[in-house]
C-alpha cells in the first residue's frame, strides 16, 4: 500500500471517478476548500489560487469555486494539504471514512465531498453513492412537486369545470330569457306590423275623404266667387242709384236750407243785439241757492290736522290736496336733501319735478316749487314740467322768504300747503294761515305712487 504525503495509505489514489461530480458534492468540495484557506499559507496554494488568499470564505467560494474544484483534482498535494485541514476540523468523520464505516446519520454529500477530498478506499463508490442518493432525491422532490402540481392542476381543472358547468347553466338560463324575449319582440313586431297595415288603410281612406271636401270646397269656393261678383255687381248699381238720389236730395233741399239757416241768423243777430241793449250781467246765483237751508260748513286745513292721522302719514297730504283750490308750494332743496342727497343737484331738481308733475296730474292743485337761487350767478336753464310752476329765489332773497311771500300773496282761506321740513319755515307759513308738512311726507307720498 503507498503512503501519502501525510503519511496514512494512499489505497484510493487509484481509483478514478468515471463520471462528473454531482453538482451537490461539488458544492460541499468548494466549501471545504474554501475553508481549509485559512489554515494555509500563500506559498502552500497553487499559483491559481493565491489571488483568492484574502478573500472572505464564503466570496472566495463564490469568485473561485471552479479553480477551487480544478486544483483539489489535479494537484494531489493541496488536495492533501486541504484533506489535512479537514482531518482537524471533522476528525471523527475522517476517521470513519479512513475505517471504510462511514455514519450512518450523516449528510451522504457531506461524506461524499468528504471521500473525495481525503480520498479513502472506496471514495469513488461514496461518491458515486451521494450522486445517485441526490438523484434520488431530487427524484422524489421531482415527484413530490409534480404530485402536488397535479393534485393543483386537478383541483383547477375540478375548479374549470364546475365554473364551466356553472357558466353554462347561466348561459342556458339567459338563451332561454333571450328566446322568450325574442318570441315577444316577434308578437310585438307582428302586431306593430298589422296596427302599420290598419293605419296605412285608415290613411288612405283619410286621403280619399280629404280629396272629396277639397273637391266640394273647390265647387264652394267657385259657386261663392260666383256669388260675390254678382253681389259686387249689385253693389255697385245700389251705390250709383244711391249717389243719384243724394245728388237729387241735395238739389232739392238747398232752397229750403238756404232760407232756414237765413231766419237763425236772423234770429241770432236779434238775440245778440238785445243783450247788447239791456248789459244784463251774468248769472252769479243759481235758482237753487235762493232756497232758505242750512249747508255744511266747508272744511279747512286746519279741520284736516284735527283728524287721528299721523303726522307723517301721506294720507294727510292726500286730504289737504284734495281741499278746493289748493296750492302746494314745496321747498326744494330741503325735499331732495332730504330724499337723495347723494344725487347732484340738477339730478336732485329733475326727478323732484317730475314726481310733482305726476302729483300734479293725479291731485289737480296748483303746485310751486321754490328752489334757493341766492348764490346763483345766472339764472338756471330749466324746462318746467306740466302743471308746475318753478321759482327761483332772487339774488340776496332766500327760498324760505320767497315761500313766505308766496304763503302771504295767497287770499285768506285758499288752502296752502308749504312741504318742508326747515321748523323756521312750518312755524312762519303756519302763522300765515297755511298748512306745514315734512317733506318726508311728501316723498312717502311720491314712493306710493
Amino acid at each position: 500500500m503507498v503512503e501519502t504525503a501525510g503519511g496514512r495509505p494512499d489505497d484510493g489514489a487509484a481509483e478514478v471517478l468515471d463520471r462528473p461530480l454531482p453538482e451537490g458534492v461539488r458544492k460541499r468540495v468548494v466549501q471545504i476548500v474554501s475553508d481549509g484557506f485559512g489554515g494555509l499559507t500563500v506559498a502552500e496554494l497553487p499559483a491559481q489560487l493565491r489571488q483568492y488568499a484574502r478573500f472572505a470564505p464564503n466570496r472566495r467560494a463564490k469568485f473561485a469555486g471552479n479553480a477551487m474544484a480544478a486544483a483539489v483534482e489535479t494537484d494531489a498535494l493541496f488536495r492533501q494539504r486541504i484533506g489535512e485541514r479537514l482531518r482537524e476540523a471533522q476528525p471523527e468523520l475522517a476517521g470513519a471514512l479512513d475505517a471504510g464505516s462511514p455514519p450512518p446519520a450523516a449528510d451522504p454529500l457531506d461524506v461524499a465531498a468528504a471521500a473525495y477530498v481525503l480520498r479513502p478506499a472506496g471514495w469513488v463508490k461514496l461518491v458515486t453513492a451521494a450522486g445517485e442518493e441526490a438523484q434520488r432525491a431530487d427524484a422524489e422532490r421531482a415527484d413530490e412537486e409534480s404530485r402536488a402540481e397535479l393534485a393543483r392542476l386537478r383541483e383547477e381543472l375540478d375548479r374549470a369545470r364546475l365554473h364551466a358547468r356553472t357558466e353554462t347553466e347561466r348561459l342556458r338560463a339567459e338563451l332561454d330569457t333571450a328566446k322568450k324575449e325574442a318570441e315577444s319582440l316577434h308578437r310585438k313586431l307582428r302586431a306593430a306590423l298589422s296596427d302599420v297595415k290598419r293605419g296605412e288603410a285608415a290613411m288612405r281612406k283619410v286621403q280619399s275623404e280629404i280629396e272629396t271636401v277639397r273637391a266640394e270646397s273647390q265647387a264652394q269656393v267657385s259657386a261663392a266667387e260666383s256669388e260675390t261678383r254678382r253681389l259686387k255687381a249689385r253693389l255697385g248699381e245700389t251705390e250709383a242709384a244711391l249717389e243719384a238720389a243724394r245728388r237729387a236730395a241735395r238739389e232739392g233741399r238747398s232752397v229750403e236750407d238756404m232760407r232756414v239757416r237765413l231766419l237763425l241768423d236772423t234770429v241770432l243777430d236779434a238775440a245778440q243785439g238785445l243783450r247788447r241793449e239791456l248789459a244784463l250781467p251774468p248769472v252769479s246765483v243759481r235758482p237753487a241757492e235762493t232756497v232758505d237751508a242750512v249747508e255744511p260748513g266747508r272744511m279747512t286745513p286746519k279741520d284736516i290736522a284735527a283728524r287721528a292721522l299721523s303726522d307723517n302719514d301721506p294720507a294727510i297730504l292726500d286730504q289737504l290736496l284734495a281741499l278746493p283750490q289748493a296750492h302746494l308750494v314745496v321747498d326744494g332743496y330741503n325735499v331732495t336733501k332730504t330724499g337723495y342727497p347723494q344725487m347732484p343737484l340738477e339730478k336732485q331738481r329733475l326727478r323732484l319735478l317730475g314726481q310733482l308733475s305726476q302729483l300734479a296730474a293725479q291731485t289737480g292743485a296748483e303746485v310751486t316749487c321754490v328752489f334757493d337761487g341766492a348764490e346763483l350767478a345766472a339764472p338756471v336753464l330749466l324746462a318746467p314740467p306740466r302743471g308746475v310752476r318753478v321759482l327761483f329765489s332772487k339774488p340776496g332773497v332766500t327760498a324760505d322768504e320767497l315761500i313766505r311771500q308766496l304763503v302771504r300773496a295767497e287770499p285768506p282761506g285758499r288752502p296752502v300747503i308749504v312741504a318742508s321740513t326747515d321748523r323756521e319755515v312750518a312755524d312762519g307759513v303756519a302763522r300765515a294761515g297755511a298748512r306745514p308738512v315734512a317733506s318726508a311726507v311728501l316723498l312717502k307720498r311720491f314712493s306710493r305712487g
